[in-house]
């Protein structure tokens, strides 16, 4: 089911954003985007689930809430992460159009930005930014969304990989994604999979 709350203002901490288009299975446009000003937006979440570790093969769905567990190969090693998607925060076509250089690229297109807690299970303790976040990808519908690099920087509740350079076992970091997708999309999607893994796939449907 979906929530909603107020939208709050925030400016990404970038000057410019790298918007990589890939609607409706069409071939990969690449784009440069100035940031100007964007929105909190409103939050999609999934009905309340448990968390619990998948087990077994790599990939499959969950739902929000429900944890699942990959290897990411860091600088310092193989790390071992549980990986819990909280949630998709929806915005408006008005925001989306303030994220972009050209509006017409914005035109019927909303910003989603995904909510990922990843906590150190085991492996060696990072010495640099982490990768963990690197495979998120939010889909719309079924076809993948456009990635707006850098515009989730800001958002409240959000955290720059960047900063994260001495992540110890059993600590956790919330890293957001940001992607453009229709604005009127029934159900979005966050895959994120190991390296030529199958993807662990949150559902939250928009209704």
């Amino acid at each position: 089911m979906l929530h909603h709350k107020n939208t709050l203002l925030f400016v990404a901490s970038v000057a410019v954003l790298a918007l990589t288009l890939s609607a409706c299975g069409d071939a990969d446009n690449s784009a440069n985007a100035d940031v100007k000003e964007s929105s909190t937006p409103k939050s999609n979440t999934a009905p309340e689930a448990a968390a619990s570790q998948s087990e077994g093969a790599s990939g499959g769905e969950l739902a929000a809430g429900e944890s699942a567990t990959g290897k990411v190969k860091e600088e310092s090693g193989i790390v071992t992460y549980e990986i819990t998607a909280q949630k998709v925060d929806l915005g408006t076509e008005a925001e989306a159009e303030k994220l972009v250089r050209d509006p017409a690229d914005a035109k019927g297109m909303a910003l989603a930005v995904s909510h990922l807690t990843f906590t150190h299970k085991s492996g060696p303790t990072l010495t640099s930014d982490s990768e963990a976040n690197d495979s998120t990808v939010i889909y719309a519908d079924g076809q993948k969304g456009a990635l707006l690099i850098g515009a989730s920087d800001d958002a409240p509740g959000c955290e720059d990989s960047y900063d994260v350079t001495a992540w110890k076992s059993g600590e956790s970091h919330v890293f957001c994604e940001s992607y453009l997708v229709p604005s009127n999309a029934k159900s979005l999607e966050v895959h994120w999979s190991e390296e030529d893994g199958e993807p662990y796939i949150w559902k939250f449907p928009n209704e």
